[in-house]
């Protein structure tokens, strides 16, 4: 069974081209998810939600094994035109299980400002867990729980869904909740915290949009997270 239609489906091409080089993509979550990576030659590495292919396209050059699933069809033909051979993509919905993915199948499984749509979290991450080697990482990326209070009011430890009109028409549409909610998730699906970093703007975003690098010099938009399975042998 296909994937259901994706918010992206109709927009992808349009994002894709803002991704490539906007501040918020280009110089503040690829760098700072690439750097939480670091040497990933030779490593099987799962891109769950990989989009226009972005991110993959980095990984296949740094020598990994990339796979890459979106729920978008429109994501999927990008990434596959942008990658050609250089890594499987598969049309495929985080919300449901892998079955094509066995136990123990990658090194990494990476979700960039993606796990936010998820409908269960936990759920997903327990599954993507499922597909990691016993010394494996799930890398995460998403919006800072602080910008999206800034961003939509209330209080900070709300916990709510979000729309936001984005430009072309498309409705971002994403759950938003404190820190502890996050983790309370990560512990629920098994998995535990190894490393945190909040983004820092790549200092070449001084230069070319100097109004986002002051804004996100001194305050938060995004957050990383590196997780590991709980109870792993070293």
């Amino acid at each position: 069974m296909l994937p259901p239609d994706s918010p992206y489906d109709g927009f992808a091409d349009t994002f894709a081209r803002e991704a490539a080089v906007s501040p918020y993509n280009a110089r503040y979550d690829r760098p700072t998810v690439l750097g939480l990576l670091g040497d990933v030659s030779g490593l099987r590495v799962l891109d769950a939600g990989c989009g226009p292919g972005l991110y993959l396209s980095e990984l296949a050059a740094r020598g990994a094994e990339a796979v890459g699933i979106d729920q978008s069809a429109d994501m999927v033909r990008l990434a596959r035109e942008r990658l050609g051979p250089l890594a499987h993509i598969r049309h495929h919905d985080i919300d449901t299980p892998l079955t094509w993915a066995a136990d123990a199948t990658f090194d990494i499984v990476m979700l960039t400002l993606v796990l936010h749509y998820a409908r269960d979290r936990v759920r997903t991450l327990a599954e993507l867990a499922r597909t990691l080697r016993s010394d494996g990482r799930v890398v995460i990326s998403t919006s800072h729980p602080t910008a999206d209070w800034l961003a939509d009011g209330g209080g900070y430890f709300d916990a709510r869904h979000v729309e936001e009109s984005w430009s072309g028409g498309m409705t971002h549409r994403y759950w938003r909740q404190p820190l502890q909610a996050w983790f309370d998730e990560f512990t629920a699906a098994g998995l535990t915290l190894e490393r945190l970093v909040e983004h820092r703007p790549d200092a070449s975003m001084a230069r070319t949009h100097p109004a986002e690098y002051e804004k996100l010099a001194n305050q938060p938009g995004f957050i990383a997270f590196q997780l590991r399975k709980q109870g792993r042998t070293a």
